[in-house]
């Protein structure tokens, strides 16, 4: 029983999942996220925790239709690249929206949903999706 909430607490305090942090290196201002150790741009290891903007823009999307096994209860939905205002790209899903109304340049803004539940443990697993930002 420990180890569950061990488990559990681990989990919650994963900075890019639950609070979307990133880390911005001190040498040249590239962002990471997820965060890394070492900069690919100018090899730096002098990093800082920066909180990622929760708006931004389709870049690119796709609808599942034959999802894996994990996701098949949630299918069809649409999965998309999301390119933040400042820049960084994550993928995520889309919801609560019709496909139709999904285009690359759609305003979007990530919001804190339940991902998935793992099975009979009924463990349930959180991270941001994405909605469309009604104008």
């Amino acid at each position: 029983m420990v180890t569950a909430v061990k488990v559990s607490k681990t989990w919650r305090e994963i900075p890019q999942r639950y609070r979307l942090e990133a880390n911005k290196c001190n040498n040249c201002g590239k962002i990471f996220f997820p965060p890394r150790l070492i900069c690919s741009n100018c090899k730096s290891r002098d990093f800082a925790p920066i909180k990622l903007p929760k708006e931004g823009k389709i870049y690119s999307f796709t609808i599942i239709r034959t999802p894996s096994s994990e996701f098949k209860d949630y299918s069809p939905f649409a999965i998309a690249i999301i390119e933040l205002d400042n820049g960084v790209k994550l993928m995520s899903q889309v919801v609560d929206c019709d496909f139709n109304d999904l285009e690359i340049g759609t305003r979007v803004k990530l919001v804190f949903r339940k991902i998935q539940e793992d099975g009979s443990s009924g463990i349930i697993a959180y991270g941001y999706k994405c909605v469309l930002v009604k104008s």
